[in-house]
C-alpha cells in the first residue's frame, strides 16, 4: 500500500535513510539522521510538496519517495528535486517502481514543471528506475563529493512534466 507520509513514520524513515547514510555512497549525508530530526524534514517537505511511503501487509514501511525544493530561488519555484529510498534488503523487487509510478502521479496534479534527480555514480537501478519514467541524463559533475575514501560523480537526470 502506498499512503501519504505521517509524522510517526520517522522512525522507520530513518531506518531506511541511515543505512544509505552509514553504508553507501547514495547520499552524502555521512552522519546518522536523528528521529527528531527526520519527523521536522518530513514536516516541511509533506506540508509543501508530495511525500509517500509504501508500505508492506504488517503494515511495515518499506520504501518512501518525495520531491523537494531543488533550489531557493525564486524563478526555481516550478521545479523540484526527486529523492527515493527502498529498504536495503528489499531492493530489486518493485517496490522504486511503485513508488515513483505514484510519486509523479502526485506530481502531476501540483505546478512543478521540472523535476531533477542527482544520482551518485555508479548506481545503474537508480539510473535504470529514473530512465524507466522518461527521466534523461543532463549532466555529470565529475568528482564533486568525498565520502568512504573516494571521490564520487554525481549525475542529473530531468523530467519535464508540462
Amino acid at each position: 500500500m502506498i499512503r501519504p507520509v505521517r509524522a510517526d513514520d520517522a522512525e522507520a524513515i530513518c531506518s531506511i535513510y541511515n543505512h544509505y547514510v552509514e553504508n553507501s555512497i547514495s547520499t552524502f549525508e555521512e552522519k546518522p539522521i536523528q528521529v527528531d530530526e527526520m519527523r521536522e524534514r518530513i514536516r516541511k517537505i509533506s506540508a509543501k510538496y508530495p511525500y509517500i511511503v509504501q508500505e508492506d501487509g504488517s503494515g511495515e514501511v518499506t520504501g518512501f519517495a518525495y520531491i523537494n525544493t531543488w533550489k531557493e530561488r525564486e524563478a526555481y519555484r516550478f521545479s523540484a528535486e526527486v529523492s527515493v529510498y527502498i529498504k536495503d534488503e528489499l531492493r530489486g523487487r518493485g517496490i522504486g517502481r511503485s513508488l515513483m509510478e505514484r510519486l509523479l502521479e502526485e506530481v502531476r496534479k501540483t505546478e512543478i514543471h521540472s523535476l531533477v534527480s542527482g544520482i551518485v555514480l555508479p548506481n545503474d537501478p537508480s539510473v535504470y528506475l529514473h530512465e524507466k519514467f522518461g527521466f534523461v541524463k543532463i549532466g555529470l559533475f565529475r568528482e564533486i563529493g568525498f565520502k568512504l575514501n573516494r571521490w564520487l560523480d554525481v549525475g542529473y537526470w530531468e523530467l519535464i512534466l508540462k
